[in-house]
């Protein structure tokens, strides 16, 4: 029975310990939750990843299975802690340390989306915040869990390539790179969430590409490369954050020109990175 949670498209042969997963290309907006919201369907989706699913949809095609959100990022947002609750926006949540994202009102059931919109007139109950997370969030890092788990068992180690895009604004207002805005920014959290030699390589096959690549500036890696970041058991987590500004028209929300010839340039990226994991599997299980 399929999970509403995320859709999991898994190779014919699954030959690389390399798994790809995309938390934030989710784009099933529930007719109430669309109710709910103060925005139009169009502002709703500012905040998320917009075609990143399709972007890297070859990568079964190259024997790693791709773990993708089906609900979007504006109604739980799965690069969050499940205890990231916003105390302004959900009823009975006390008011604890100073958490930046919290805070701004991107907990894990967002307040707000870009440009600080808020979602919604009111809060939420908090029964109903409880709710998204056993619909949506554990079902999805469960599956995430497992299939990394996996990876382990048939190879002795697992990298997960966690997939994103990024507003082109927010390059341009961040990156002080001298050698012109970066395309792609790649997150380790500063080599705590990766081997070295593993961030190399995704950085070398984005190069190999033509691409622009930055790393962890100004995106380290949220959530997710904490968790699953844990070179010293041989999972290892790189954060792709893709320029959207390459792909489509961010105002239309819908894709550019260049997006066929980006989905060429990242099915080679694909192919290189999974053909790593095979021999670094390969070196692991030995």
């Amino acid at each position: 029975m399929p999970s509403k949670a995320y859709e999991l498209v898994l190779p014919r042969v699954r030959n690389t310990c390399v798994v790809f997963a995309s938390p934030h290309s989710g784009s099933e907006y529930s007719a109430a939750f669309l109710e709910r919201s103060v925005l139009d369907k169009k502002a709703i989706r500012s905040s998320e990843d917009a075609f990143v699913d399709v972007l890297f949809a070859a990568a079964p095609r190259f024997g790693a299975p791709f773990i993708k959100a089906r609900a979007p990022r504006a109604y739980v947002d799965l690069n969050r802690a499940s205890d990231e609750l916003d105390p302004a926006l959900i009823e009975g949540v006390r008011r604890g340390a100073g958490n930046p994202r919290i805070s701004s009102g991107l907990g894990v059931v967002p307040r707000v989306v870009a440009n600080g919109r808020a979602i919604y007139r009111g809060k939420l109950s908090r029964k109903e915040a409880e709710q998204r997370l056993e619909d949506i969030w554990f079902p999805y890092h469960a599956r995430l869990q497992e299939l990394l788990n996996e990876s382990r068992a048939m190879f002795g180690e697992a990298i997960l390539l966690d997939c994103h895009s990024m507003p082109h604004e927010a390059i341009e207002t961040l990156s002080k790179r001298r050698n012109g805005l970066p395309d792609v920014v790649l997150g380790d959290r500063f080599g705590a969430a990766a081997a070295a030699d593993v961030m190399d390589m995704v950085e070398d096959a984005l190069v190999s590409a033509g691409l622009n690549v930055a790393r962890n500036t100004p995106f380290a890696g949220a959530f997710c490369a904490r968790h699953y970041g844990r070179p010293s058991l041989r999972q290892h987590l790189v954060q792709i954050e893709i320029d959207r500004s390459l792909y489509m028209d961010e105002r239309a929300l819908r894709p550019n020109e260049n997006f066929e010839n980006l989905r060429a340039l990242l099915s080679q990226v694909i192919a290189q990175v999974a053909h790593f994991g095979r021999g670094r599997g390969q070196l692991a299980a030995e």
